[in-house]
């Protein structure tokens, strides 16, 4: 089995900066992609970037130019760097994944715990 874990969330004035870090854990053969996913009250859970094994990436609008996903294969380790952040950024931040931990089986999705993100003055 694999385990998430987020960290790196906080409270941060607006045009702060944060950076968010999860680590992947268990049983894993490879890594096809890794996103980061947000929810806030009353919302539902959105997409805000996310990366595949070779590196591309894509980003939500409300995001673009100011969040940077990035991943490093060696430690099993997909990061978000938001910058200029805002009051609408506030939100649960989870990481997801889609691993496969045996050759020839199946990829799995998997979910962090998340981690809270607060923008305020």
């Amino acid at each position: 089995q694999v385990q998430l874990v987020e960290s790196g969330g906080g409270l941060v004035q607006p045009g702060g900066s944060l950076r968010l870090s999860c680590v992947a854990s268990g049983i894993i053969r490879s890594i096809y992609a890794m996103a980061w996913y947000r929810q806030s009250p009353g919302k539902q859970r959105e997409l805000v970037a996310h990366i595949t094994s070779g590196g591309s990436t894509n980003y939500a609008d409300s995001v673009k130019g100011r969040f940077a996903i990035s991943r490093d294969n060696a430690k099993n380790t997909v990061y978000l760097q938001m910058n200029s952040l805002k009051p609408e950024d506030t939100a649960v931040y989870y990481c997801y994944a889609n691993i496969r931990s045996y050759y020839g089986g199946s990829n799995n999705e998997y979910w962090g715990q998340g981690t809270q993100v607060t923008v305020s003055s």
